[in-house]
């Protein structure tokens, strides 16, 4: 069969509909759909026909050939039993006992001075914009990027992000520094709903764009302006301004449950984690 056949088939539909029921994010949606596709490409035969005995080998394959990580065979087994469990209705034991451990890495993190020398390397502009916005308010990835006109409080300084993750809606700070640099972009491109539009090659589109700025457009971007500011730490993507937002925050003295309100964190113990990339502690106790 072609490549991505699967995307073409009642099987992904009903799967789309199931998770769009199940109130799963766009990101999640994405993932698993990503897991079954290759697991039915794998096995070159539409999922009804796969059976129990054949996904336990796809599982150990993957786990002792390709050498997948915990965190990508975590999402493999939770998009692949959702959709055996909820599409297909099969009661099967494997999924009683299939768990991927979890890795104990601890995030990256820049100091100020790598963020401001990142900066210094970002282009063009609305990826300044964009970047900036997603460092000094602690945003993730999407959530930046969705952002519309109206999720500004200019008189509060405050920005209403309710695209985040689990469909949880919070309030961030927004600096003076931001708010000056949101109102400069938005002259520049005047959309009436989205902050980050899609401009397109010739920065035209902006105006009258349906969609944000891609995903791969500001990862790249974030990719040429880490390499050319000399930052060769592993593990750096667009993600670690967040992390590093909220280190930051710490070590200037901000109270642990502020940050966990800023980042939107359920639990205190997800945010804890922060007291593990800073020596705010160890030099006050010197």
């Amino acid at each position: 069969m072609e490549k991505y056949w699967w995307y073409k088939t009642d099987w992904h539909q009903k799967t789309v509909k199931a998770l769009k029921i199940a109130g799963m994010s766009e990101k999640t949606l994405q993932c698993y759909s990503r897991a079954m596709r290759m697991l039915v490409e794998h096995f070159d035969k539409t999922p009804d026909l796969i059976t129990e005995d054949e996904l336990i080998d796809y599982f150990v394959f993957r786990r002792d050939e390709t050498k997948w990580s915990p965190a990508t065979i975590r999402i493999c087994y939770s998009g692949i039993k959702f959709f055996f469990a909820n599409v297909l209705q099969q009661p099967w034991h494997v999924f009683n006992y299939a768990k991927a451990q979890r890795e104990k890495r601890l995030p990256a993190v820049l100091s100020k001075e790598e963020i401001h020398e990142i900066f210094t390397q970002v282009k063009p502009f609305h990826n300044y914009a964009y970047l900036m916005t997603v460092y000094t308010c602690g945003l993730r990835l999407q959530e930046g990027l969705y952002l519309e006109v109206s999720d500004i409080d200019g008189q509060r300084k405050m920005i209403h992000v309710h695209r985040g993750k689990g469909a949880k809606d919070r309030y961030v700070p927004l600096p003076e520094f931001t708010y000056q640099l949101l109102r400069r972009y938005w002259i520049t491109h005047r959309n009436p709903n989205l902050l980050f539009p899609a401009v397109g090659r010739g920065g035209k589109d902006g105006p009258t764009a349906k969609q944000p700025m891609s995903i791969e457009g500001v990862q790249g971007a974030f990719r040429k302006a880490k390499f050319a500011a000399g930052i060769h730490k592993k593990r750096v993507s667009v993600h670690t301004l967040r992390h590093s937002y909220a280190t930051h925050l710490l070590e200037a003295g901000v109270n642990l449950r502020v940050i966990q309100k800023n980042l939107g964190h359920s639990n205190i113990e997800t945010t804890m984690v922060y007291l593990h990339l800073t020596n705010k502690g160890l030099e006050d106790a010197y």
